[in-house]
């Protein structure tokens, strides 16, 4: 099978990680990668919201399979162009990505079919929006409705902080066109929990749950980030209550995207808050989480491509190689966990510096981690940072506590100038 995956951080790096050990892989191309994939694909100079020109090369290259990593090109519609020419893709088409390119219409989609979540209320216009906030309890959540690299999402904690966010949303546009429509919602409290589902149509396969450290802080405090840490698995997520998010939230919203009209296809993520009344929806994704990916793959013993093809079996264009349909998977999960720290930029995630020189990685994997790279570029022979989330260190362990201290581990064998990162993931369900 000829692939094409498309994208250039530690998420993409952890999927390439996995699908080069597939014994159907026979050629592998990324687009952009970074140094990391090119240790594993023939990196493509193309970006990864360049429709056309990831449309051009998987054409020209034969491709069997397009894995679209990030959210823009789905946004943007790649799946439903590379239909348009007969090349299956893994990736939900335009409009079954509005699940996570329009918080406002995930909003409106899980209203019309009770899917829980927090309630909300959205709004164009910055008089109306914070006229609103002020009739509300505090804390509440301020979502700007469009993508946002996972910053789009501020907890305010008081009127003058409502004010504050929406202006620099609705007036200041801080988020571009991303925060011209707003999302307010009442806050809820509880463990957040990850959850990615495989998905052809109604047909699903669970991968592990992970539970990710959004703040930039210890003890989770300072602003929202894109994820400094995750691990997988998550004591607090048992066996009865996966069952109810399969119930309640994942089946009917499959359910709810046919009623609709979408066929999705790709990897659902169900970003979950286990509150007193219930499991309740905080976010959808229409991709692999990052960091989530870092620690759910390396637990497969599964050939992840092969499963990333089952997704694409009723699409048009379905890929040369026989493999089964999702419905026909079943999942092999290796019993050890796994845990990933974030090394970032100092700065982040505010204004950082980039060209910093990476060092220590083979030390690191000696250690026995695998560092997958995010925000990395060669620069004249060295590795130097390009980004504000730089590398993902997972380790596995037989327990939680040993995944923990190996990827610690090989964090302190990693040299970046300012480098900075949290020392307490897996803080919560080592308490457990």
């Amino acid at each position: 099978m000829r692939v094409l995956l498309v994208g250039s951080g530690g998420r993409e790096h952890a999927l390439a990680w996995s699908i080069s050990q597939s014994p159907l892989l026979t050629k592998f191309y990324a687009a952009p990668g970074n140094p990391g994939i090119a240790q594993l694909a023939t990196c493509l100079a193309i970006a990864a919201d360049d429709v056309a020109g990831l449309v051009q090369a998987a054409t020209d290259y034969a491709i069997d399979l397009v894995v679209i990593g990030p959210e823009a090109p789905l946004a943007l519609g790649l799946a439903d162009r590379l239909a348009a020419v007969g090349i299956a893709a893994f990736g939900p088409n335009q409009a079954a990505a509005q699940l996570e390119s329009s918080k406002a219409w995930s909003k409106q989609f899980m209203a019309k079919y009770a899917i829980p979540t927090a309630a909300y209320r959205v709004f164009h216009d910055f008089q109306e929006a914070w006229d609103y906030a002020q009739t509300r309890a505090f804390p509440l959540v301020i979502k700007a409705s469009g993508l946002a690299a996972g910053k789009g999402a501020v907890i305010v904690q008081s009127p003058a902080e409502a004010e504050a966010t929406l202006r620099a949303m609705l007036v200041e546009h801080h988020f571009g066109s991303a925060g011209t429509e707003v999302v307010i919602e009442d806050f809820l409290t509880g463990p957040e929990v990850t959850l990615l589902a495989l998905v052809d149509g109604e047909d699903y396969l669970i991968l592990p749950a992970a539970q990710d450290h959004k703040q930039v802080y210890d003890g989770d405090r300072g602003p929202n980030t894109g994820g400094m840490g995750v691990y997988s698995p998550v004591p607090a997520f048992t066996p009865e209550l996966e069952q109810i998010v399969v119930q309640q939230i994942l089946q009917p919203t499959l359910r709810g995207l046919i009623n609709e009209g979408i066929h999705y296809s790709g990897v659902l993520y169900l970003g979950l808050i286990l509150t007193e009344q219930g499991p309740r929806v905080i976010e959808y994704n229409a991709r692999f989480g990052d960091p989530e990916t870092q620690v759910v793959l390396p637990r497969l013993e599964n050939d992840v491509l092969e499963l990333l093809a089952a997704c694409a079996f009723n699409q048009a264009g379905t890929v040369s190689v026989r493999v089964s349909k999702l419905a026909e998977q079943r999942l092999m999960v290796k019993p050890q966990a796994c845990a990933s720290v974030i090394m970032a930029a100092p700065g982040y995630p505010g204004d950082y510096p980039k060209g910093l020189p990476i060092d220590g990685l083979a030390a690191a994997e000696a250690a026995g981690c695998l560092v997958f790279q995010a925000g990395t570029k060669q620069e004249n022979g060295q590795l130097v940072s390009n980004g504000g989330r730089i590398l993902a260190v997972s380790a596995l362990g037989d327990n939680l506590q040993q995944a923990l201290e190996r990827a610690y581990a090989g964090v302190a064998q990693v040299q970046i100038p300012g480098a900075h990162y949290r020392c307490d993931i897996g803080h919560k369900a080592l308490g457990r």
